[in-house]
């Protein structure tokens, strides 16, 4: 494991699943201390630098995996923090997460609600706006998925509106509803996959929403660039979150990520410098980009 994220090492080497992972599953949404091995966020690793000085941070998602990597890297780099997360099967993922961020010296505060329930969206909006006295960042990152061997077949239509729920329409209500609290400056950073350019037929609803979440970004960031927003997307190989044994079948889950080009699977804490340099002022000539951190997988 990395000393901080800016210690050199061979990538094919670092976190030992090269070989896969113990075969393991778990109930949605899934816990990271049910995990073997345990995810890494930076808990050890991540070393700010103060990038983000005084600014107000939400992100979706962020009890765990990829979200709470963000959340670590946020406030190490001085920025206040709102999560949001699904449930009470999360509580305990989102307070870990408060406590890295409060132990960062900044403010944290978790929101527990579904956001594919519009209100909930503008309701977490509006805490943020109270609680941190505005926002400056907003982090698309919560996803919902579920593998399905037989792919449009195993896919019923309580699943495809629910993955399009949460991926899509939640995206569409923050971003308005933030809208109007974003200033010049400010930036939104979508999570997109490398499903939405190479698909899996199993995860033939997950990948669409993750296409037009690309899209989205696109045509958000040639919509807001005169406000002085900025719109970027970071898109993802696989990573090492509680999501996997959670929604994938076990034999899957044993050999996750391996197939990738550096052969294994990413950890959250890989993923985090890139949103950090999203949402700070060093990508000041950077919208609409997608960004994919996806271990040598190709996403053009």
């Amino acid at each position: 494991m990395s000393e901080t994220q800016y210690t050199q090492q061979d990538p094919t080497e670092q976190y030992g699943q090269q070989s896969g992972q113990p075969n393991q599953q778990q109930s949605p949404p899934g816990r990271t201390d049910e995990m073997t091995p345990k995810p890494d966020h930076g808990e050890d690793s991540y070393r700010g630098t103060g990038k983000l000085d005084g600014k107000k941070a939400v992100i979706t998602g962020g009890d765990s995996g990829i979200g709470r990597a963000i959340a670590i890297a946020y406030a190490r780099e001085g920025a206040d923090v709102l999560i949001s997360y699904l449930g009470e099967e999360e509580d305990a993922d989102a307070r870990e997460t408060v406590r890295l961020i409060e132990a960062a010296g900044r403010k944290g505060v978790a929101v527990r609600g579904d956001i594919a329930d519009e209100r909930n969206c503008s309701a977490l909006i509006e805490r943020a706006v109270t609680d941190l006295g505005g926002i400056d960042i907003l982090v698309n990152n919560a996803a919902y998925q579920m593998a399905q061997d037989k792919g449009i077949a195993g896919i019923s239509t309580e699943q495809f509106d629910r993955v399009f729920k949460t991926n899509l329409y939640a995206m569409f209500w923050l971003c308005k509803a933030a809208l109007p609290h974003l200033g010049e400056g400010s930036t939104i950073i979508n999570t997109s996959s490398i499903q939405a350019f190479d698909p899996s037929p199993q995860l033939l609803d997950y990948a669409t929403t993750k296409a037009g979440i690309a899209n989205f970004t696109k045509a958000l960031a040639a919509d807001l660039v005169d406000r002085g927003i900025r719109v970027n997307a970071v898109a993802p190989g696989p990573i090492w979150t509680p999501l996997i044994p959670a929604t994938m079948p076990e034999g899957k889950v044993e050999q996750f990520g391996t197939d990738t080009p550096v052969g294994r699977p990413g950890q959250p804490a890989e993923l985090a410098p890139a949103y950090v340099f999203f949402a700070s002022q060093e990508s000041s000539f950077i919208t609409g980009e997608i960004l994919g951190v996806t271990g040598g997988r190709f996403t053009k």
